[in-house]
């Protein structure tokens, strides 16, 4: 399957995030040791996904989240990896996936899908890097199903995350997971309910689902 490309609803500020994660693309999966993997099962685990459903895959990169997802969706279901950097996608696709897993270059903010598509949408450890977050939490919203979830998931702590980034500098440096309040906000702006942050000393999860009427 050959990664299909949407034009990007960004300005300059997307250029640059993409050109800085296409770099890394090369070395991304080094970077995620095995006890991060472990953890990252154990997430998608405890989600307790239904099988046979569809799930979006928000900033996928290299497809580290497909192989458990996989494992919850079972054949029935169906995941859409969606990713801004054409490097990380493509060597997501390398890794020679099933056919129920399809692949989308597209910006978060401009989602190349109809409104109620998926069952849940899952963003590991990219979230930081929206500079308009509080429109890609509604735009992930927009194309969940009524009673669908929206989980914003890493494998380190919010205050871990936020000095790595900063200590790296660059095009990241400013790119923060939110206070918990301003993250709830958000997710209660976005038109979520039932929201739960879970700030632990070695992971962060924040959650929240669509209504199923409005």
């Amino acid at each position: 399957m050959r990664v299909k490309q949407y034009a990007s609803a960004g300005g300059s500020y997307m250029l640059t995030h993409r050109e800085y994660f296409n770099s890394k693309a090369d070395i991304w999966d080094s970077l995620c040791a095995p006890e991060e993997k472990a953890k990252l099962e154990t997430i998608i685990r405890g989600l307790n996904i239904a099988p046979g459903s569809t799930v979006l895959d928000v900033g996928c990169g290299t497809g580290i989240l497909i192989p458990y997802l996989l494992a919850a969706v079972g054949p029935a279901g169906r995941i859409v990896a969606l990713d801004i950097a054409e490097a990380m996608l493509e060597r997501a696709q390398s890794k020679g996936f099933p056919a129920n897993v399809e692949f989308i270059c597209a910006d978060v903010v401009s989602i190349p899908y109809p409104d109620a598509t998926f069952d849940e949408v899952i963003c590991n450890s990219a979230f930081p890097h929206f500079p308009h977050k509080l429109k890609a939490l509604k735009e992930m919203a927009r194309v969940l199903k009524p009673g669908g979830r929206v989980v914003i998931c890493h494998t380190k702590a919010r205050e871990t995350i936020n000095n790595l980034h900063r200590s790296l500098g660059g095009v990241i440096a400013g790119d923060q997971i939110p206070p918990g309040s301003e993250m709830m906000g958000m997710l209660v702006a976005a038109g979520l309910t039932g929201i739960e942050i879970d700030e632990g000393h070695d992971y962060y999860l924040a959650s929240g689902v669509k209504a199923r009427y409005e």
